[in-house]
């Protein structure tokens, strides 16, 4: 059920969706493995979907760490809702990734320890894309990292503008398979990309 849930949705909106199935088990261990989670006082995950990275989120993190999920599909909004809104700590927002920094000023945040994404980076606008990953790096911490996985590495080049380092780990048992891209935010410099591109 949950998956035809999904790919109805992805139907009604395949450019922010971005896939046809839920993210297997073995991806979202992967998406999580390197957050230190004793540490962490805040987490931020965009496009969290049906919550298969949110769930493994949710499990490890401390009760004081604040986790805040930005989806901007309404359908798995209430869905996250329903399932996380008595869970301590856990902000739900019906919008995109693209107004975070709104969010954690509401939220007084003054930074983020990690990123988690979900995003489709391929098929968003490339202003769009450019405008989430300008603020993402503007939010992190220091030592920060923002973690995605994309399912061809098109954008990997693209995303070195602004996360100069990043390790990768392609996950197989996933349909389809995917790239995990572990990004650190450990450059003080930030390489400016146009956001009025069409491409």
């Amino acid at each position: 059920m949950k998956i035809i849930k999904f790919l109805l949705q992805y139907i009604r909106s395949p450019r922010t969706i971005g896939a046809v199935a839920p993210s297997s088990e073995r991806l979202a261990i992967k998406m999580v493995d390197d957050i230190d989670f004793e540490n962490s006082e805040c987490i931020v995950e965009y496009g969290p979907g049906t919550g298969v990275f949110t769930d493994k989120l949710v499990e490890r993190k401390k009760n004081d760490t604040l986790l805040i999920l930005l989806e901007c599909n309404e359908v798995f909004c209430k869905q996250l809702e329903h399932r996380y809104n008595e869970k301590d700590n856990v902000i739900i927002i019906n919008d995109s990734a693209e107004n975070v920094d709104m969010y954690l000023e509401k939220y007084k945040i003054k930074n983020v320890d990690y990123v988690v994404s979900g995003l489709p980076f391929a098929s968003l606008p490339k202003n769009t894309s450019n405008k989430i990953l300008k603020k993402t790096r503007a939010i992190l911490k220091t030592k920060g990292s923002f973690i995605t996985f994309q399912y061809t590495l098109l954008k990997k080049e693209f995303i070195t503008n602004y996360f100069e380092n990043i390790e990768l780990e392609r996950v197989i048992l996933n349909v389809p398979p995917a790239y995990v891209l572990k990004c650190k935010n450990n450059r003080r410099d930030l390489i400016y990309v146009k956001e009025n591109s069409n491409s």
